[in-house]
């Protein structure tokens, strides 16, 4: 991005670091709490009609632009983390949330990594979720799939190098790069996006299956394909087509579907190596800076 597109994003940014924006989702009902990465509301209402389980979809906008600001808007100091137990596929747990503030926090992302695609895969997740709401019946439970979050497995864009394992060591190689310097097509990078929508929601329904109790199904931000000249998810950004995100409830009932396999190890890896987290790292992430 040219000097001059980075000054408009940091203008952009000092007036969303001044302004609260969007919903606390612990100001909504719900018993489990479905978190699709960087899921646009139009996007899972362009699908919705392919699902069963999935009614009208409704939108929130977001506490975050990103989903460390996310994280730290959402539970950083709020009581309701005490009854919360949370099931994430998210590499910034270990960075922006503190594990004793919840009644139990599982990493999957630690221990479940797909080293072929560079991401998380779903049905870890789904898996990790469904024993931990069978074993401590929590009275919160949010489980955080990475998807539709780049990389897009069903539909791998050339040049995509997943998900970023290091604070201080970004990659540019992702698709709002691309798009950003004209090397892909909107409509392409869409349809990849849907497709990856399609191959988690189809865990998420494993997953109305396999818990008890009312189920809102949102997102922590979106993606921007050029609204107001930007890309991707940039952090403090309160630009409506990133921080609008779906919010959507259900009736889940464990109907003993799923009997899951995968056990955390009894010593999780930490398999994150960071240096140094400023807010250009995060920038260098999405491609915003040379």
């Amino acid at each position: 991005m040219s000097r001059l597109g980075t000054a408009y994003l940091r203008a952009i940014q000092a007036v969303g670091r001044r302004l609260p924006y969007g919903t606390n989702v612990f100001e909504r009902p719900w018993d489990v709490l479905v978190v699709l990465d960087g899921c646009r509301a139009d996007l899972l209402a362009a699908v919705a009609d392919d699902y069963d389980f999935l009614p009208d979809i409704g939108s929130i906008r977001s506490v975050g632009s990103s989903s460390s600001e996310w994280l730290e808007n959402t539970f950083g100091g709020h009581p309701e983390s005490e009854r919360t137990v949370m099931v994430t596929a998210n590499t910034w747990t270990d960075r922006y949330l503190d594990a004793d503030a919840f009644a139990a926090l599982d990493e999957v992302w630690k221990y479940a990594w797909d080293d072929e695609h560079n991401t998380i895969p779903p049905a870890a997740v789904t898996d990790r979720a469904i024993a931990l709401a069978r074993e401590t019946a929590p009275d919160r439970l949010v489980v955080h799939y990475m998807q539709p979050h780049h990389p897009f497995v069903p539909d791998p864009l050339d040049g995509d190098d997943g998900l970023v394992r290091a604070g201080s060591h970004s990659n540019t190689g992702n698709p709002w790069v691309a798009l950003r310097q004209n090397e892909v097509s909107v409509d392409r990078v869409w349809a990849a996006y849907s497709a990856n929508l399609d191959y988690v929601l189809s865990e998420v329904e494993s997953l109305c299956e396999n818990v008890d109790g009312r189920v809102a199904i949102t997102a922590d931000h979106g993606n921007l394909f050029g609204e107001w000249g930007l890309y991707g998810h940039p952090m403090e950004t309160p630009v409506p087509a990133l921080i609008t995100v779906p919010w959507a409830e259900t009736r889940a009932t464990d109907q003993q579907t799923r009997t899951p396999t995968l056990e955390p190890p009894e010593s999780l890896p930490v398999s994150r190596v960071y240096g140094g987290d400023t807010a250009d790292d995060r920038l260098d992430a999405l491609g915003y800076r040379e």
